[in-house]
């Protein structure tokens, strides 16, 4: 497969033809985990899909950049005209040395690897050789996913300070170990499950660590820093159909660190938020994972969504979008998180 996909540097950037007035630009992060025909689905990616999702990457113009850098630029508001992307793959899965990682050396192309790092080496999982290679090629970063993939927020009967120290044995663990494996310590981590509260981001905080979840959307300076947003793209979620809208997507103009803590005290919870300058109640929308689209309340500038049921999951989502020009979405995903359903 041919493609003109480069890697960026942040000071040179390929645009896209506009016909409006310039928009920001921001980074749209795509999540991976297995890229295989025969691992379980929910949490895969075919080959072939996975090569349709590059190609139109391509298609679109959009550069794929190196995780940490980009985040930095966008995070400030420092990106290019249009929007870049970047790729990571979670636990560190033998598909992604196997099949995911040629396909990226072929194209040039950069990305990023979370390793829960008691996991390496076991059946399924790659090698420290083997993540050692792909670092050495200079287009992989090897990054934290804690050292056993735990749910890190605070379970409802833990103590404060039992809690404390599971979570920085696992956080700090598996640094050292990717320091002394692979003499690579980047402040980057990605939250088992996706699972994270306003306690376990000041840990990130604390230490200055990026914090990435599972929640969908593009990162911009409206983001924060320990509450990143990346699109799964496993087959459910990664089809080429909606794949446009989610590359082209800008970051929620609602800043991310007044939108409410993810663990729920009542379900189903209600997200409100100000709509600001540049939304009007007319085009906002808004869904909830298992009813579709839900009412939108408001009162002033401040609205309000709920699902109208309670919600029996541990996670869940209320996404919400709004016309941002240019045929471009700003897109939220606010992740709920209820403590009362048994971990998986």
């Amino acid at each position: 497969m041919k493609s003109f996909l480069k890697i960026t540097a942040l000071s040179a950037a390929a645009t896209l033809c506009l016909t409006a007035t310039p928009i920001q630009a921001d980074l749209v992060v795509l999540q991976y985990h297995h890229v295989d025909d025969s691992t379980p689905r929910s949490t895969s990616t075919s080959p072939s899909l996975f090569q349709k999702q590059l190609k139109l990457v391509d298609q679109l113009g959009l550069e794929v950049a190196p995780l940490l850098p980009a985040t930095r630029a966008a995070l400030k508001g420092e990106g290019p005209e249009s929007n870049q992307v970047a790729i990571t793959f979670d636990d560190a899965y033998e598909s992604v040395y196997h099949t995911a990682a040629p396909l990226l050396a072929e194209l040039s192309l950069p990305y990023t690897i979370f390793v829960n790092t008691e996991a390496v080496g076991s059946h399924g999982y790659m090698t420290w050789q083997q993540l050692a290679e792909l670092k050495d090629t200079g287009l992989a970063t090897i990054a934290n996913h804690s050292a056993d993939h735990g749910h890190l927020a605070r379970k409802p009967d833990e103590s404060q300070e039992h809690w404390k120290q599971r979570v920085t044995q696992s956080l700090d663990q598996a640094q050292s170990a990717l320091n002394r494996k692979l003499n690579q310590s980047v402040p980057m981590f990605a939250y088992p499950y996706g699972e994270f509260d306003q306690a376990l981001e000041q840990k990130l905080a604390d230490r200055d660590w990026l914090g990435f979840g599972q929640h969908s959307g593009a990162i911009g300076p409206y983001s924060h820093e320990t509450r990143l947003p990346r699109f799964p793209m496993a087959d459910a979620y990664g089809q080429i159909k909606n794949l446009r809208d989610k590359l082209k997507s800008k970051a929620f103009p609602v800043p991310a660190d007044e939108l409410p803590d993810g663990v729920i005290d009542s379900n189903p919870p209600t997200l409100t938020f100000a709509l600001g300058d540049e939304l009007s109640r007319q085009r906002l929308t808004c869904f909830a994972s298992g009813f579709g689209r839900i009412d939108i309340d408001v009162e002033g500038q401040q609205v309000s969504v709920q699902a109208p049921d309670a919600i029996s999951s541990r996670r869940f989502r209320y996404n919400c979008t709004h016309p941002a020009g240019n045929g471009s979405y700003y897109w939220l995903s606010q992740q709920w998180l209820n403590l009362a359903a048994p971990e998986d």
